[in-house]
């Protein structure tokens, strides 16, 4: 089953990029300065940021939708990211590394089924996932920290 992965749209985070760490204060940001080659996952890019490069960590809804599953917790951006990952039937690196937790929802927003797996396996599970027909799209999580990873969604063939 063809499947589609994207990263988060830079424009909800562009009037963050370049401010003050207390003006990012003001929004509940918090600046990083990558030390470390894994650790920060962007959210936009779909890549570890490198080190020497910054990213800001921030409260996403992930799941708006006006349901009992509306949802949100902290993920990183890289700051100044503009380009959005988009990718069809290939798994980023970044969620081919971690233990992830996939969340298949309905069209209702309404979770239909979840499941835990190594990131290297993960095409298998969202096959699995969507050869279930009521699965609209699915939402990757880092099983460990909890944060949304990004989105899934089925490709029509």
């Amino acid at each position: 089953m063809a499947f589609r992965i994207t990263g988060l749209s830079p424009e909800p985070f562009k009037h963050l990029y370049g401010l003050s760490d207390e003006a990012l204060k003001d929004f509940g940001v918090l600046r990083y300065h990558v030390s470390q080659d894994t650790g920060f996952p962007d959210r936009i890019e779909m890549r570890d940021a490198k080190r020497g490069e910054t990213v800001l960590l921030l409260n996403h809804f992930c799941q708006p939708a006006d349901t009992p599953y509306k949802a949100s917790h902290a993920i990183f951006v890289l700051e100044g990211a503009l380009k959005p990952y988009a990718s069809i039937n290939k798994v980023p690196q970044v969620m081919e590394t971690r233990l992830l937790s996939l969340r298949g929802f309905d069209r209702e927003h309404m979770m239909v089924e979840a499941d835990v797996i190594d990131g290297h396996r993960v095409a298998n599970l969202i096959d699995r996932f969507f050869s279930n027909p009521n699965i609209a799209y699915i939402h990757a999580h880092n099983a460990k920290q909890g944060c949304f990873s990004g989105r899934i969604d089925r490709v029509s063939e």
